[in-house]
């Protein structure tokens, strides 16, 4: 059955790309609208201007650091030895898988709903193999552990977003002098946004472009960049032009726009670590048709990424988050609960905290579900009536529906592919 990749290969790849394309472009529409969603929301940002960084970080997150090697089978989800006999079968269901998440991302962004890029494409990989190929062919520990990242992801940063939020409370909010309390504490938040930031940066983005830091040397960079942007926030906020003499609201007007400066900074760095990160969801399956295709039929682990593959993914994430991304947005940052620039960055800098957690610790994330707790921590800190429940149940009915969502359309277009070319 090999010469059917012999006979189709340049079709197979064309249609790889295309769908390839499609999922990228529902990335952008659905997971960049969240890393963006805080910042918008809390006006600290316009959706223009937001679209803009999104572009130029996401974009430079996913070509500088989208992994000079993607490994094919995304997550090791499934056991590609089972298709050693039958490649032309991982052919399909890859681009079965690519169509199958782009369509179910494509129509959750139409809603406005909020869902996990990662896991669309991992049930839609599950879907064909357990079907098509048999269940064994599944690794079920891992989805085990994807179902229960939807528990713990949401979990973790929530609290993290609570407590950041009290303590900007109880340090600047509620004391006699917001002002002066917000210039002398709001370096110290600063620094501390530095650090997590250059984590995200250092261990996500920059091993794929061929720097690799040890853990310490890692940790060790990170501090010394938290310390700069301390004292760069230091002296940033000396010159603003600000009085303390002003009633409290205008002061309190005054300190959030010291978080709304903030609130871009973690947009810019969240933007990158999102592209490099997520943008292997979309072209990971492609690189599997690719190397398959190229290789007549050889399923190797690894496989080099041929020039145009990356470009067609950042080109992709960027085209919809302009185009479609607009919908996602409004639900995370207007929504769930109002926020305000330091709220947004309480909520920004929990998300990019868990995620440095999770990398460390190797838990599957979703970064839509780490930015919904951070909100919801957020809400929650101001008492539950700050919430809007009936946003907060649709949200959790999409997360449970991705997975199967994904996995019976991609059954279905697993064996229509079939159908047409075997």
């Amino acid at each position: 059955m090999v010469d059917v990749l012999v006979t189709y290969g340049p079709w197979l790849i064309g249609i790889a790309a295309v769908f390839g394309f499609l999922m990228a472009w529902g990335i952008g529409a659905n997971d960049v609208a969240n890393a963006m969603g805080t910042s918008v929301g809390s006006n600290a940002i316009t959706i223009k201007q937001a679209i803009i960084i999104a572009m130029i970080f996401e974009f430079a997150g996913a070509y500088l650091a989208g992994g000079e090697v993607t490994s094919t089978i995304r997550n090791g989800i499934i056991d590609s030895s089972y298709f050693i006999e039958v490649p032309e079968l991982l052919v399909y269901g890859m681009i079965a898988s690519l169509l199958a998440a782009g369509i179910w991302l494509v129509a959750a962004s139409a809603l406005g709903w909020p869902v996990s890029t990662t896991h669309s494409i991992v049930g839609a990989i599950i879907g064909f193999a357990a079907v098509g190929v048999g269940t064994e062919a599944v690794a079920w520990g891992k989805v085990v552990g994807i179902v229960g990242s939807w528990v713990i992801t949401p979990a973790i940063s929530g609290f993290i977003a609570f407590m950041i939020f009290q303590s900007v409370q109880k340090l600047i909010f509620n004391t006699e002098d917001p002002l002066g309390n917000a210039k002398r504490y709001v370096p110290f938040y600063m620094a501390f946004a530095g650090f997590v930031m250059s984590l995200v940066t250092i261990t996500k983005g920059l091993k794929h472009v061929g720097l690799k830091f040890s853990t310490v040397e890692a940790y060790l960079l990170a501090l010394v960049i938290a310390i700069l942007v301390g004292i760069a926030g230091k002296i940033a906020i000396s010159r603003l032009k600000m009085s303390s003499k002003n009633d409290r609201q205008t002061q309190f007007g005054n300190v959030e726009k010291v978080f709304a400066i903030l609130m871009v900074v973690t947009a810019c760095c969240m933007a990158f670590a999102h592209g490099s990160n997520d943008v292997a969801n979309a072209i990971g399956p492609l690189a599997a048709v690719v190397s398959v295709v190229n290789s007549g039929g050889e399923i190797s682990s690894k496989s080099a990424l041929v020039w145009w593959i990356l470009p067609l993914g950042a080109v992709g994430i960027v085209m919809g988050l302009a185009i479609f991304g607009k919908r996602v947005m409004t639900t995370i940052g207007k929504n769930i609960t109002h926020l305000t620039p330091s709220r947004g960055f309480a909520a920004e800098l929990a998300a990019a905290s868990t995620v440095v957690i999770a990398s460390g610790t190797g838990l599957p994330i979703s970064t839509t579900q780490t930015l919904v707790g951070a909100v919801l921590g957020v809400g929650m800190a101001r008492g539950i009536a700050a919430i809007n429940i009936g946003v907060v149940r649709n949200i959790v009915v999409s997360w449970v529906v991705t997975l199967p969502a994904g996995a019976g359309l991609s059954i279905l277009f697993f064996f229509t592919i079939k159908g047409v070319f075997g």
